[in-house]
């Protein structure tokens, strides 16, 4: 069969697609683990740590099994599970949590399921794909606003109820923005969703085990309120794998009956449940590596200030460089030096702001950031990039 006769949706279609992807510099491919570390979420350098290691054995020492052989709703409900979510609803501060596989789904779970007809979802315009997955499935109306305006979040509820909207505003938002750097403002928003009778949603996927008392996150002064629901991812900073939603009792319980990533999936392992305890523990007592985090954060800021190039003010810095080819041929020159660093191109980020990002962790020295912050004027110069 000939290209021309190659049915639609066939074979052929998808490599057309892929062929195009390819043109754009957009394709995507797996690569093995190489160079050093600026590309990880691992900030606080625990998930090869000895410590989690130690805690996995000694997990499979008393017993705890690798699956949990069926949904929570089923035989997959294990005591590991029910002990994770009272020790991270105490962690954190919260009424209740309720652990889920990942925090793609879980993100996806919460908006699909607790925002319901009649309802508004306001949420930023960088809010993370899991957020528009979610948006997918609601039955709830749905608005964007501008990154980080709150004035602009307030003004669309208000729009809403002027225009006879009755039910409930729901406020998303990610605490700390996962390809931007930025942090969201927590104190405006609160204030809105307290005056407007909203819901207010915080993905902390990158600052659960950075900031905040004890790593409790950028929202830890307002865990526990009514209207506050919380998703902290466990596969960043906390080393392992699976989400944390942390909200009032009454929303658990309705998500355990209504939010099908939860119903129909096989539990989470408990052995990860078991890793995670140990992974909030360890979080409650890593002062001492946040620390070191925020003075790598610290030293990044000065030398990208050094070479006239903007920074953020947190462990996720961005370099700017337009066009997907730039970024890519960057990003592989630095890879080729040793330096793992990825380029972020749409549509995970704007078109024409395709970037690379620089994830701080402690899985790199000080002086391997010296190195990787020499290396990066030559390599853009060498690419042509002003």
């Amino acid at each position: 069969m000939t290209t021309a006769e190659t049915p639609l949706g066939g074979p052929g279609t998808h490599q057309a697609a892929l062929a195009a992807l390819e043109r754009r510099g957009r394709l995507r491919a797996l690569a093995p683990r190489a160079g050093l570390d600026f590309a990880s979420n691992d900030y606080l350098g625990l998930a090869e740590s000895e410590d989690l290691r130690a805690a996995a054995v000694a997990a499979l020492m008393r017993g705890v099994p690798a699956g949990a052989g069926g949904s929570r709703l089923l035989r997959g409900n294990h005591p590991e599970h029910a002990a994770l979510e009272q020790e991270a609803a105490t962690f954190f501060g919260a009424q209740s949590a309720l652990f889920l596989a990942g925090g793609f789904s879980a993100n996806a779970a919460l908006v699909a399921t607790l925002p319901r007809r009649g309802d508004l979802v306001v949420h930023d315009a960088l809010i993370h794909a899991s957020v528009h997955e979610g948006l997918a499935a609601t039955h709830a109306e749905a608005v964007t606003t501008p990154h980080n305006d709150a004035g602009a979040v307030e003004d669309a509820i208000r729009r809403w109820r002027v225009a006879g909207g009755r039910g409930q505003p729901w406020i998303v938002v990610e605490t700390l923005y996962s390809m931007d750097g930025d942090f969201a403002p927590l104190d405006d928003l609160a204030r809105i969703a307290e005056a407007h009778d909203a819901m207010l949603l915080l993905d902390e996927a990158h600052a659960t085990g950075v900031y905040g008392p004890g790593g409790r996150g950028l929202g830890a002064t307002l865990e526990g309120r009514a209207n506050v629901v919380t998703l902290h991812t466990c596969g960043k900073a906390l080393g392992a794998m699976g989400a944390l939603v942390c909200l009032p009792a009454g929303l658990r319980d309705y998500m355990v009956n209504r939010a099908r990533a939860f119903i129909y999936a096989t539990a989470p392992s408990p052995l990860l449940a078991a890793i995670v305890r140990a992974a909030l523990c360890l979080a409650a007592a890593a002062d001492d590596r946040r620390a070191l985090l925020h003075a790598r954060t610290t030293q990044v800021r000065e030398g990208l200030a050094r070479l006239g190039l903007p920074s953020t003010p947190s462990q996720i810095q961005t370099v700017l460089l337009g066009a997907d080819r730039r970024a890519t041929t960057v990003a592989s020159a630095l890879q080729h030096g040793g330096f793992d660093v990825r380029a972020i191109r749409p549509p995970t980020v704007p078109e024409g702001t395709a970037r690379l990002r620089l994830a701080l962790t402690l899985n790199v020295s000080d002086a391997d950031t010296r190195d990787l912050l020499a290396a990066l004027p030559r390599v853009m110069a060498e690419a042509g990039v002003a």
